[in-house]
């Protein structure tokens, strides 16, 4: 097979030296006329730039990577829309990687930024280990994170609020007059199982309920894992009115359930999921879920690590989503969630949950509770 043109070919064809041909090839100043020479050889012959051996001598790749848990996940697909265009835009390349939520390839992931084939990383981490810290301290090329880390880990971080989300969901629900919320939720020693359980005990104690272990289960956040949780729960607390789930697949696995225990959602159980998915809407019924702004994280942890190529050293930054809740019918009926919209919210937390009380009054009078 023949080989493609080189640069002694192109300086051959144009009259022009070897260097003068690495000097246009590689954008360094040049007399306009040796430039015009080379470019018209160089299409002429067809050259293609290699551009791995311009990425060992630059340094630099062009290609950022992001990790995740589960490439299938919605959440992350979110993110890949919001990040790939800024990305692009900046004349980077973004390479997905999925861990399957395991450590040990989320540390080699991180200690991999030493051979430089990326020029920086964004990465969500389900766990936050003691060698994930040790790993950001000794990486080699920038990274940000997305989700809570530690306080002074050093690092540029994008995380949302599930505090407020969960206590939005609750108020939204306690308004709707129920009393027997349960709540079920991914891995407790996860990031967001974590926090999310810390935030339905806080909801819990603002609303003057009591805390039921009873109302607890614990699975895994997937749809087949949330249904299990789910029948495992009604076993043992068959009166339950409200079901908080930890993300829309394990809500989406709870509808599944409901429907063939012939409980009706919402007059029996209403359910609220964690992350406003695209599936939340497409639903039957349609799931009201708390926005944990899938997109908006995905934007900002691309700009923050664009902002750090570009710019090199400075101070950490942490960026701080905001949470809404999407109302819908899973909770109050298909009528009244026309009333709020697609995308409307049913107040901020610690309102008292006076929206949502009156998105309970509107349901009770037609006939949904």
């Amino acid at each position: 097979m023949a080989e493609g043109p080189t640069i002694n070919t192109i300086a051959r064809h144009a009259g022009v030296s070897i260097a003068s041909v690495s000097r246009v090839l590689n954008g360094l100043p040049t007399r306009e006329e040796t430039v015009r020479r080379v470019l018209r050889a160089a299409e002429e012959l067809g050259y293609v730039p290699n551009s791995v051996a311009r990425s060992l001598k630059s340094r630099r790749t062009n290609q950022v990577a992001f990790a995740m848990a589960d490439i299938g996940n919605p959440v992350y697909l979110a993110m890949v829309r919001e990040i790939q265009p800024v990305l692009r835009a900046a004349g980077y390349r973004l390479l997905l990687h999925s861990t399957d939520a395991d450590v040990a390839d989320e540390l080699d992931v991180l200690r991999g930024l030493g051979e430089r084939y990326v020029d920086g990383l964004i990465m969500i981490p389900l766990r936050v280990t003691e060698g994930h810290l040790s790993a950001l301290a000794a990486a080699r090329a920038p990274v940000v994170v997305i989700g809570s880390v530690p306080e002074g880990a050093g690092v540029d971080n994008v995380r949302t609020d599930s505090r407020t989300g969960v206590r939005l969901a609750l108020d939204h629900l306690y308004g709707l007059g129920r009393r027997r919320i349960a709540f079920v939720n991914g891995p407790a020693d996860t990031v967001p199982g974590a926090a999310r359980a810390a935030a339905y005990r806080e909801a819990l104690d603002a609303l003057d309920l009591p805390y039921d272990e009873d109302l607890v289960e614990v699975g895994d956040f997937y749809r087949a894992e949330g249904a299990r949780a789910v029948r495992a729960l009604l076993d043992r607390a068959g009166d339950v009115d409200a079901l908080m789930c930890a993300n829309d697949l394990i809500a989406l696995g709870a509808l599944d359930v409901l429907r063939r225990a012939g409980r009706r959602v919402p007059e029996d159980v209403a359910v609220v999921g964690m992350d406003d998915t695209d599936l939340a809407a497409v639903a039957w019924p349609s799931l009201t879920s708390v926005s944990l702004g899938s997109a908006r994280r995905g934007r900002a942890a691309a700009e923050l690590l664009l902002d750090r190529l570009e710019n090199g050293e400075r101070e950490p930054r942490v960026v701080t989503v905001e949470p809404r809740l999407a109302v819908r019918a899973s909770t109050v009926g298909a009528r009244a969630a026309e009333e709020y919209g697609e995308n409307g919210a049913a107040g901020e937390a610690g309102d008292g949950g006076e929206g949502a009380r009156e998105a309970g009054r509107t349901a009770g009078e037609e006939g949904i509770r």
